[in-house]
């Protein structure tokens, strides 16, 4: 159940294009310094943010990293002189792009914010877990099946069951087209009934405990031949096993709240929409004064 809403998205590139129009923001300021370009100081705090949000896509922290980011702050830092001395950063693009940034960070800045100074409680965690217990309902089944191809082989099949149903593990290893069961003897584990094709369920919970179909079942895979080992009515986890799922959560339907209200308390005027796509005559757009 995991939630980035699209303000939680800044991205690197989007973080260096606001410290790239700017090249105040590097200076010496509180800190350690990691590297000087042209007597601009580049502090180790900026790298350590870079640092972040590379580990975040899974990138060790190492010396390497480190160095290969000053590198490209460095080049950003002087581009972005290069950029200032031709006034570009005064261009209403530039401008509007520097804007559009710093309120996504800031955005950003406001929901992390939220997540620390509103923790998830213990009284709230047990009770969304009483709702998602009392929602639970009906059984899940422990079976075990043979697929084959055609009918005839299903029906041939039962009748040596009906011989020795003890076989059955033999068999789906030796006919079942099923790959995923096959080598397990047709064992398919504790399922969800819902989860299945529909014939499949159905047929499912209708046999009774240690007994098999004794026909046929056809789905779109081919035909079935169905054994129930066992049932028992479905079951969620302890609360300790699924806890930080249910923080998630809860802090996903707060955020969303929050949110909510927020747009809610605002007065929104959408002035214009955006524009159509022009419409295309042999790939290009059509000129609106020809027919």
């Amino acid at each position: 159940m995991s939630f980035k809403p699209a303000i939680l998205l800044a991205s690197a590139a989007s973080l260096l294009t606001l410290c790239a129009c700017n090249s105040s923001d590097f200076s010496p300021g509180k800190g350690a310094v990691a590297a000087t370009v042209n007597g601009t100081a580049i502090n180790e705090s900026r790298v350590d943010i870079m640092v972040k949000q590379q580990a975040a896509q899974g990138q060790p922290d190492t010396p390497e990293l480190r160095k290969g980011i000053i590198e490209h702050l460095a080049m950003q830092l002087l581009l972005s002189e290069e950029a200032i001395k031709k006034g570009l950063h005064k261009t209403p693009e530039v401008m509007d792009q520097v804007e559009l940034t710093q309120q996504s960070i800031l955005a950003n800045a406001f929901v992390q914010d939220y997540f620390k100074s509103s923790p998830v409680g213990d009284d709230m965690l047990k009770a969304e877990y009483e709702k998602i217990k009392g929602q639970i309902s009906g059984n899940e089944y422990k079976a075990r099946h043979i697929l084959v191809d055609k009918e005839s082989d299903a029906k041939d099949i039962i009748a040596q069951l009906k011989k020795n149903s003890k076989s059955f593990e033999i068999i789906a290893k030796e006919k079942s087209k099923d790959p995923g069961s096959k080598a397990k003897g047709g064992d398919l584990g504790w399922f969800d009934p819902r989860g299945m094709v529909p014939e499949f369920g159905a047929a499912v919970a209708k046999l009774a405990k240690g007994k098999f179909t004794d026909e046929p079942v056809k789905s779109q895979f081919g035909y079935h031949v169905i054994l129930l080992e066992d049932s028992r009515p479905k079951q969620i986890p302890p609360l300790d096993q699924i806890k930080p799922m249910l923080q998630q959560q809860i802090q996903q339907q707060n955020l969303k709240k929050l949110l909510d209200d927020t747009k809610a308390k605002a007065k929104i005027d959408i002035v214009q929409a955006a524009a159509p796509t022009a419409a295309l005559k042999d790939g290009k757009p059509a000129d609106p004064g020809k027919k």
